[in-house]
């Protein structure tokens, strides 16, 4: 049997974890285009390093431990450098854009129900979003990422032990966010 050249082994290997890593991409980063390039950087990465990679071990793991490393890398460069905003890409009418949108999208209801059913997914994403960061990620990773805790144990390099003790702390964490949001917010 002849042996995959590096392209081969990486699109085989590589390639089906696409998704799976943009969506924990976007989770981290919050920003789609952000979540891009850290997709892109990551796959970059790991064909420069394929040849470090094991044939029969997790390539989703391996993924997901470079991607970390970038994405921690970034966090670690941009607390250094101070914030930039731009005024150019606010947009007028912001609300009454996304209003229409959410109306032309789905047709059969009102613009009303539509921003209502955004903001239960919004205080969802809101409550994980504000959790500190060693939850955050583990929640990602288990229950949006559907990653197995021996997977996150490797990726984030902590027992398997902390990691569940990380994913009940984070989910209670969220509940209770969800339940505060509920009682400002009675239907």
């Amino acid at each position: 049997m002849r042996k995959q050249t590096p392209e081969e082994l990486f699109q085989e290997q590589m390639f089906p974890h696409l998704d799976t890593l943009y969506r924990a991409a976007y989770s981290m980063t919050r920003n789609s285009q952000d979540a891009d390039d850290l997709v892109q950087d990551t796959f970059v990465r790991a064909f420069q390093f394929i040849d470090k990679f094991h044939v029969g071990t997790n390539a989703r793991a391996w993924l997901f431990r470079i991607m970390t490393n970038l994405f921690i890398n970034r966090y670690r460069r941009a607390k250094r450098e101070p914030e930039k905003t731009s005024f150019d890409e606010i947009e007028d009418f912001y609300l009454y854009n996304r209003l229409q949108d959410a109306y032309l999208s789905r047709t059969s209801e009102s613009p009303e129900a539509a921003v209502m059913g955004k903001v239960q997914a919004e205080a969802i994403q809101d409550a994980i979003s504000r959790l500190p960061d060693e939850y955050r990620d583990t929640v990602i990773m288990a229950d949006l990422n559907e990653l197995s805790y021996l997977e996150i144990s490797e990726i984030l390099e902590v027992p398997i032990g902390t990691v569940r003790s990380r994913l009940s702390r984070g989910r209670r964490l969220v509940q209770r966010a969800i339940w505060a949001f509920t009682e400002e917010n009675p239907r």
